[in-house]
């Protein structure tokens, strides 16, 4: 007899529910349910007894009452005698063995039993079920739900999620489930503070589902990930670029949203100064280093680009120039030789040191 098993009360409703409702007729003599006027169900057909259909029925109606280790050592006494036939009760009674110990909370025994329905079984309708339920498996790994080690939970099993939403996406493309694979995803990734992953995978999101229910949450994380890969003006201001377009695009295509959550040109001028930061940083490190034509190309590029900042009000002191003209006015132009050899590669825009 095996030890007492605690499965969360929500699961075990959802699952029950989904039972009752659904009845697979591509089975000779299924057994049918219908609801009476006083709210029961009530069974209105029957497979012969003693036959296959039988046997599954009979497996699916522990299930439905919560007699979820019967329900197994049924369907496993079938399966050892008949795994190998070709009985169309193969596939259903392997993803009803899946979901019986999943029941109990043995997802990763549950998990073989679903990938034998999806990658022998790709036809029939348990495949988008078995699908169905590595998904749900797969959030709540995402969500915390550590996996069981030495018959305790405390292992992690964020690998593993992350393993099982890309596949289902691989799987069943453009579908539903994919859709909701995909979001997840990138939610892990933003929540584990993983953000050039988590901007990769909002950007995906945003391709392949362009329409999807996520698209404005996937694009505003996007801009919020690309923005948080920058470091400060020593490193890497790539990103910064790429997240004024993403500003851009997102508050020409939800305005309202954008103006709410901060999205707009305010938040633009804040990357600019950013930006120049790391520019007038890299001016000074060319300095330090003995390349002054290095310097002062840097410079004037600064004052170009973001002539309203800080640091250009400041490039423009070192330059030598009273005023800073605005974009498009007269800023002066950069050198015609850009920084030379002679003082080593040394840092360039969007290049970390």
């Amino acid at each position: 007899m095996r030890a007492p098993r605690y499965g969360a009360w929500v699961k075990r409703c959802a699952i029950v529910l989904a039972w009752l409702c659904v009845c697979n007729a591509a089975w000779a003599q299924p057994e049918q349910y219908s609801l009476t006027p006083g709210g029961e169900w009530k069974q209105t057909a029957a497979p012969e007894p003693g036959s296959d259909a039988a046997v599954i029925a009979s497996a699916r109606r522990a299930i439905a009452e919560e007699r979820f280790e019967e329900a197994e050592e049924i369907l496993g006494a079938w399966l050892e005698s008949n795994e190998r036939s070709k009985k169309p009760e193969v596939p259903e009674a392997y993803r009803l063995r899946g979901d019986a110990l999943y029941a109990q909370e043995y997802e990763t025994a549950a998990l073989f039993d679903y990938e034998v329905v999806i990658k022998k079984f790709a036809g029939t309708p348990d495949y988008v079920t078995a699908l169905e339920r590595e998904l749900d498996i797969a959030v709540r790994y995402a969500n915390g739900w550590p996996k069981r080690f030495l018959g305790l939970r405390i292992d992690d099993a964020g690998d593993l999620a992350v393993e099982m939403l890309i596949r289902i996406q691989e799987r069943l493309p453009g579908s539903t489930l994919a859709e909701r694979a995909a979001i997840e995803l990138a939610d892990y990734y933003f929540r584990e503070r993983d953000m050039q992953l988590a901007a990769e995978a909002y950007e995906l999101y945003v391709i392949n589902f362009p329409n999807g229910p996520n698209r404005l949450r996937a694009m505003e994380r996007r801009i919020y990930a690309t923005i948080a890969r920058f470091k400060g003006p020593r490193n890497d201001a790539a990103g910064l670029i790429d997240a004024k377009e993403q500003i851009k695009t997102f508050e020409m295509q939800y305005p309202a949203e954008a103006e709410k959550q901060g999205l707009d040109t305010a938040m633009i001028a804040r990357l600019d100064e950013s930006a120049a930061a790391q520019m007038l940083d890299a001016a000074e490190w060319y300095s330090r280093v003995g390349d002054q034509a290095g310097a002062r190309y840097t410079l004037r590029r600064l004052i170009g680009k973001h002539p309203q900042s800080t640091a250009a009000r400041k490039a423009a002191q070192i330059l030598g120039l009273s005023t800073v003209a605005p974009a498009g006015e007269g800023a002066p132009p950069p050198e015609s030789t850009p920084p030379g050899p002679e003082a080593g590669p040394g840092p360039s825009e969007g290049a970390s040191r």
